[in-house]
């Protein structure tokens, strides 16, 4: 049984990226034996071999394995501050901008930046840089795969234009998937490039100490560009935002000053 676990792990890497090794063992296990068992299987290897041949069994499957707390369009009104406002501002003087979801998650957030700029600019000329530390979520992320639950406030015409609906889940596009490119990095220990035109980094600073976040606060101003946007969540205004080089420019949105 555990040889026969082990093996499922690796399997279970090669077709999707996701790592089950990262999590605890014991908890993993009794997780996957009742799952597969729900659906009447008898074994890992039955129950990869229904997962490999079958999109809607590898898809509950994911659902079940990566705790989705993000959703795409979350806070609806500050995605439509970021393309009344903000994008217009910057798109003033050039027609590619350098844009970073910092902690990304599963994707939603650095999706939905592409989605919004379409709106401005061709997807050949989109680029969108995404970090996370979970090696993960990034994978699911990649995958591109949603539950509708995270599309609950994605407007129509968007949900219409950028998503293939198969059974319960939505398949992100690949025209907006080749926008994004993944990676893996720690905010706090590793070096952050610079330059950037928007900095998004939403709902992960709360989970941070009052050292940690002047660290991050002091290390995202200096990636930023003068003129660059860094945008929060909505529980993450920041106070004292001139400490750092930055003005307000509009609720959960702050500019670097010169």
């Amino acid at each position: 049984m555990v040889q026969e676990y082990e093996q499922f792990i690796l399997k279970i890497k090669k077709l999707t990226g996701i790592d089950l090794s990262l999590y605890k063992e014991a908890q993993m296990k009794r997780r996957l034996t009742s799952l597969y068992e729900k659906k009447g299987y008898q074994s890992f290897d039955a129950y990869f071999q229904a997962i490999q041949q079958d999109t809607k069994q590898r898809e509950e499957f994911l659902d079940r394995m990566t705790i989705n707390v993000s959703e795409f369009f979350r806070n609806a009104k500050r995605w439509e501050v970021l393309a009344e406002k903000i994008f217009p501002r910057l798109l003033l003087s050039k027609r590619k901008l350098k844009i970073w979801s910092a902690a990304c998650s599963t994707g939603e957030e650095p999706y939905t930046i592409a989605m919004v700029l379409s709106a401005f600019l061709p997807l050949q000329q989109i680029e969108v840089y995404a970090t996370d530390i979970d090696e993960n979520v990034i994978a699911r992320a990649k995958l591109g795969v949603y539950p509708e639950r995270s599309l609950n406030e994605v407007p129509l015409e968007v949900k219409k234009k950028f998503f293939i609906k198969e059974g319960n889940f939505y398949h992100v596009a690949d025209e907006i998937k080749k926008t994004v490119t993944f990676k893996k990095q720690n905010l706090l220990s590793e070096k952050f490039d610079s330059n950037y035109d928007l900095i998004v980094c939403r709902n992960v600073l709360i989970y941070f100490t009052e050292e940690a976040k002047h660290l991050l606060y002091t290390k995202f101003s200096q990636a930023l560009k003068t003129d660059g946007v860094f945008f929060v969540g909505s529980t993450e205004q920041i106070f004292n935002p001139n400490q750092y080089g930055f003005e307000t420019e509009d609720t959960f949105f702050y500019k670097k000053l010169p």
